[in-house]
Parts: C-alpha cells; structure tokens; sequence
C-alpha cells in the first residue's frame, strides 16, 4: 500500500503545464493550472445538456403507464377537458396531487396557443422537461467544477449525457424525475458554501421535491445534515444553525399551503397528499400497497442501473470505498476535511440504493431521483483512478508506460462506456418507439372531425396519452388477459365554478388492483385497433389476432417493435444493425405493431 498512500493523499497543485503527463493529474482540490484545461464554461455545458434532453423530448419512448395514466391524462384532462382517471385521483383515495398536474398544464395550454395538434403539446411540455433537467444539470456541473474539481465536472457531464438511463429520465413526466430535478438543486445548494452555508435554500428544494414530487425523495436530504452539524460543532453558532433551518421550513410550510390548497379545489376535501401516499405504500396491510403491483428479487436495480449505466455504475459503487483509502491515508487535516466532505456528497446513492433495495416492490423510475448521484461518484472514483496513473512511481510496471500512452489508454476506456451507453440508448428508442409513431394518421384532417373509439386490449399498457388522440375520439379498453384495475374516465360534466367536477367520486375504483369489468367496452364499439402481432404468440379468445383479421379490420399504420423473445441478449440490450454482415443469430427479430381501422368506419 506504500505506493497509495502518497497518491491518495496527494496534495500538489499542479502547473500550467498541458502535457499528456499533466493531463493524467488534477490536485483533487485544485482549480487552477492544469485543471483550467478541464474548466468547461456553463453556458457550454448548458448547451450540450440541452441538446441531448430535446433528443430525448423528442425520441424516448414512455417506459412506465403510470407516467401516461397517473401524470399525462389528468394534464390533458385539466388542458382539453377529457382524459383517463385512475383509482388514485378518486376523492376516496387521494394519492396524487392535482398541483403537479396543474403545474405541468401551463405550457400545455401555452402550447395550445400556438400548435392547433394536441401532439405538439405533449412534445413541447417534454421539452419544457428537458429544459428544466438542463438548467439543473448545469447548475450541478458548475457548483462540482468550482468546489471539488473541473476534471470531476467534466467528467460527470460525460456520464450524464452519454449514459441511457439520463436519456429517458431527464423528460420523464413523473414524479421520480421531478425529485431528481429538485435533488440536484438541493444538493448544490449544500455543496457550495463559498458564501456561506445554504441550508435554507436546500431544505427547500428537497422540500419541493418530498412535497409536489415524491415524498420518499426527502430522505436524500440525510447525508448533508452532518455538515450542518459539523459546522454546528466547529462554531457553537447555534442561533444560525436554527435560523436556517427555519427558514427552509417554512418555506417548505408554503409550498404545503399552495398544495393543500389547490387539492382542495379538486378533491373538495381537505388533503395531505405526501402523508398519504406514505402511508398507502408502508402502512396500508398485505391487501393493499405497491407489493400487490408486482415484486422483485434483491438484485434488481444492480442489473438495472448495469444495464442503463454500464461502467459508470461500477465507477459509482467504487467511490465510496477509495475516498475511505484516501482519508486512511491522508493526513494533513485541510485535505481530511476535503475527502470528509467528498464521502458525505457521495453518500446519497448509496443510501438510496440500500433504502430500496430492500423493498419487495421495484422498478425502474424509484431510481431516477439518484441518477446524478451516481454520475458524480463514478466521476470522484475516475478523478481519483487518474490521479493515481498520473502519480505512479516511474519504477512501477505502469508508471514505465509513456503518459501519451496511458492518456490513450484512459481516453479509449471512457470513450467505450460512452458509446456503449449510446448504443443503448438508440437501440431503446429504434425498438419502442412504435407506440409513439402508430397515432400519426389520427393527426390528419380526415379524422379532426369524427367521433369515435381507439380501443386497446393487450396493448393498453403501451398507450401514449389522450394528446395523441383528435379531440372527438376517445380511448376505449377491450377485455384482454389482463386482470387487474384499469383506469376509467374522468368526468366530463363540465367546469363548475372554474373547476373540472374532479370531486365527483368515480365508480368501479378500489386501491386493491381488484378488475372492474365496467371498465371494458364490446368490441363492436371500436372504431379503431391498436394491436401487435409477436411471432409464437398464438391468439386466444380474450385475445384474437386482430392485424390478420381482414374482414374486420384494416391497417392504416404499422411500425415494427422489437421482439425480445427471439431476440440475442445482445440485441436487446444494444443497437445491433439490420446488416446481412451481422450473424442472423444477433440480428434483432421485430414483431408487428399497428394502428388499425374498422373497415366499415369512416370520417
């Protein structure tokens, strides 16, 4: 360990020199000399994060129903006055507030204005997201450049805007990536105390983001409360400590007010929505709560966050440990403080991660909050990695290698995981996009006009929203071998004193996920299908092949959507080009995904 310890404790700082030597090194509180080279303007890195958020706005497929059926059909409901209501915005229940929906209506309705398709909305409210994620993103990168390390930002910019996970995350209208956004504000809020501590301000944000967003989302304030305390203790400031944290609090204690406020109007009842959900999720008995949805094994998010981060993910799980190796190392004070700190602002992803972990109940969108998290640890774990290489004893096997050398060597490695989590990334968006492409002809004018029905049976988890509709055209369910709760249809009585009549409590709900046949329609009611076709699968009575069904049906629009079954792991997991080059055994094999209409409908 003797040839670490100089290196983990390196305090340096480092010339002016830009030399594949220099570039391997970057004091780890250093800001000037080499690490100019690395300092990347925010106006840059803005619109780097920009532009891959507005691909992602404009590209990414929805990867959750609950995003389209608890998020983007009430908007659209508050926007055009019509949608689909699931079990949680009855007033019996109550777990979704209506201030989120009614925030992200705005510029819907501004988009209104401006764009006579109602899909344009939907794509302008992602952009607004992505927008949003970039400010926020920004605002991280510039706060890590200026108070651990430009390489750091650098490289946590890279992570972020090459990794798949990113991609969809950053223009998901959900409350997990509403936490994120609000998490990253807090979090620099924490971290730069250059002009003084800002606990007010990050109480705040984590506040906003527990409160409107998702309420499990307060517990990534935890990890800052010890510097809190750590200055509490090195000043005795006692009256600053408390008055910060006031401040934040009520703050916090406005927002509530707005919140209550506003489901008031909606459910007519007085409501604490957070409260609420907290308790559905953790105190509600084995009949009810998120476990009755589906649960996974232990290992989940590792095989998920490995698959949407890659390398980054096991760069993210190292930080921790060689931040340890550096404190146990180090031993000027100044620099322990510095690694100290480093460890409490790695340690919100390691606390998420082991929190839900050990829930039954998983998926994919719990992490998002923490994505930005895991990003800056695996950049503190490379910054770290290369400021060993940069240091090595010029006697040791590596350190004979020329810093040209090694520099390529390190450039080639993080280039490879960027281009593998691209490569996820279009092989996500070239396999799913077909339910966001099939509602194109319903844009045209031959349907503006007509009344009708889109009916989904097996295919009712893949539906995009009510945005993608005409505005006289509803969507229907058809019964299919799906045995659980549907959403139903909100009311459209009309406005009531400025309101929707969203206090009306709607029928056939129950928070047991319990099928309420009232929810389907017969199939003659359809006008049009949306359905697929997968190759082995085999029609049934509750699911007929309808895309073969000539008599009844005809295509208007099909897009090809990948068929994981008989599809190469590899496949399914990156972009794997169509090329006849490519061993049929990897190619990907596509099922058929189509929009089609009743021969006997017209406009």
């Amino acid at each position: 360990m003797e040839g670490i310890a100089p290196v983990l404790g390196q305090e340096k700082t480092l010339g002016p020199t830009q030399d594949a030597k220099e570039l391997m090194r970057s004091g780890p509180g250093s800001n000037s000399g080499v690490s100019k080279f690395f300092n990347i303007h925010s106006v840059a890195a803005f619109c780097v994060f920009l532009f891959v958020n507005l691909l992602a706005s404009t590209y990414a497929p929805i990867q959750d129903c609950d995003e389209v059926f608890n998020y983007w059909e009430p908007t659209h409901f508050i926007a055009h006055g019509f949608g689909l209501q699931t079990w949680e915005y009855s007033p019996e229940y109550a777990i979704r507030s209506w201030l989120y929906a009614l925030i992200h209506a705005i510029p819907s309705k501004v988009a209104a204005v401006f764009f006579s398709k109602k899909v344009f909305e939907f794509y302008f409210v992602r952009g607004v997201l992505g927008s949003i994620c970039a400010g926020c993103e920004t605002r991280l990168f510039s706060t890590i450049s200026r108070t651990m390390n430009p390489r750091i930002a650098l490289i946590f910019s890279f992570a972020m805007v090459t990794s798949s996970g990113m991609f969809h995350a950053s223009v998901a209208y959900l409350p997990s990536s509403f936490a994120m956004y609000t998490a990253m504000m807090g979090a620099t809020a924490f971290m730069y105390v250059k002009d003084g501590l800002k606990t007010a301000e990050g109480i705040m944000w984590f506040g906003i983001g527990a409160t409107i967003g998702w309420p499990f989302s307060a517990a990534l304030i935890l990890p800052f409360i010890p510097d809190e305390l750590a200055y509490l203790k090195r000043t005795a400031d006692i009256h600053g400590v408390v008055s910060r944290v006031l401040a934040g609090v009520m703050r916090i204690l406005a927002i509530v007010s707005l919140q209550v406020a506003v489901d008031l109007l909606f459910y007519g009842k007085v409501v604490f929505v957070p409260w609420r959900i907290v308790s559905y999720n953790i105190f509600s008995g084995s009949s009810r709560g998120p476990d009755i949805f589906g649960t996974e094994p232990w290992h989940f998010y590792i095989r998920n966050l490995l698959l949407n981060f890659n390398a980054w993910f096991l760069l993210a799980m190292c930080a921790g440990p060689l931040l340890g190796l550096q404190l146990l190392f180090t031993r000027l004070s100044s620099t322990r403080r510095t690694t100290l700190r480093s460890m409490m602002i790695s340690t919100p992803f390691y606390t998420w991660l082991a929190i839900f972990t050990a829930q039954s109940h998983k998926e994919e969108r719990f992490m998002y909050p923490v994505y930005p998290f895991l990003c800056l640890n695996a950049a503190i774990a490379m910054h770290i990695v290369l400021n060993y290489l940069g240091h090595l004893s010029p006697r040791s096997i590596i350190g004979k290698m020329p810093a040209e050398v090694k520099l390529a060597l390190v450039g080639a490695f993080v280039l490879a995981i960027g281009i593998v989590g691209i490569l996820r990334t279009v092989g996500t968006v070239s396999a799913y996009s077909a339910p966001l492409e099939i509602y194109k002809p319903l844009q045209s004018s031959e349907y503006a006009d007509m009344q009708g029905n889109v009916c989904l049976g097996k295919e009712w988890y893949r539906f995009p929203s009510s945005y993608f509709l005409p505005k006289n055209i509803r969507l229907k369910f058809v019964k299919s071998a799906f045995h659980g709760l549907l959403p139903g249809e909100f009311s459209e009585a009309g406005i009531v004193s400025g309101i929707p009549p969203t206090w009306l409590i709607p029928p056939g709900m129950n928070d047991q996920n319990i099928e309420d046949p009232g929810k389907h329609v017969d199939v003659g009611h359809c006008s049009f299908m949306v359905d697929s076709i997968f190759s082995g699968s085999e029609s049934s009575l509750l699911e007929p092949n309808h895309i073969n069904d000539g008599k009844n049906w005809e295509q208007i629009q099909c897009h090809k959507f990948l068929d994981s079954s008989q599809t190469h792991p590899l496949g399914r997991i990156l972009w794997i080009p169509d090329w006849e080059i490519i061993p049929a055994k990897f190619r990907r094999q596509w099922a058929k995904y189509c929009l089609l209409r009743r021969k006997s409908a017209t406009g």
